[in-house]
């Protein structure tokens, strides 16, 4: 499981990204936007230059469901290379979840090569991809947000399409974060009930 006080740390990261970059606590992030803050470029296969163009056909048709982003990196600084063929949300989810590596500093556990494509992949153990995925689910949804999507009766796909996630990935914020269970108490104690 999580280290004590990472979910805190996750969260209270989450708002003060938004106010590096004048957002408010609630407001939807670009990921695009917050990469570019912290001087990450992010390219897709077709704006790599030295990228063979065999390796660029295999990633933009023969593999393009396979990968959504990666980070490449020399020790000092990193590049996220991402699938663009991808919807706006799995792009922005995918994005959000490097950008959260590279703020945690995870190494990479394992680097392979793929047989079927002849590239270099790398891996994180579970441990850290457990901690991106939630660094990244608190980077694109605060509680702050979901109590704001709740409390103005949003419907899902409305916020999905303000905060640019997935169906899935507001399901799993706001299942992990509790802020139903949290408002509805608060309901109850409102109204004089326990």
């Amino acid at each position: 499981m999580f280290r004590r006080g990472f979910k805190t740390w996750a969260e209270r990261t989450s708002l003060r990204v938004r106010e590096k970059l004048s957002l408010p606590a609630s407001s939807p992030l670009d990921p695009f936007r917050f990469a570019d803050l912290l001087g990450v470029p992010v390219l897709n296969p077709g704006e790599l230059p030295d990228l063979a163009d065999d390796v660029r056909q295999r990633l933009n048709t023969d593999h393009r469901d396979c990968w959504s982003a990666i980070t490449v990196t020399d020790g000092k600084s990193h590049l996220i290379v991402v699938n663009s063929s991808h919807a706006r949300t799995r792009l922005n989810s995918s994005l959000a979840h490097e950008i959260a590596h590279i703020i945690l500093g995870h190494e990479p556990s394992m680097m392979f090569m793929s047989p079927s494509s002849e590239m270099a992949l790398r891996t994180h153990n579970e441990e850290q991809e457990e901690e991106a995925n939630w660094f990244s689910g608190c980077l694109l949804l605060p509680r702050e947000a979901l109590m704001l999507i709740r409390r103005m009766g949003k419907s899902p796909d409305d916020a999905c399409s303000e905060y640019g996630v997935s169906a899935a990935m507001l399901r799993f914020r706001f299942n992990v974060t509790g802020v139903d269970a949290q408002l509805q108490y608060g309901r109850r104690r409102k109204h004089g009930c326990r």
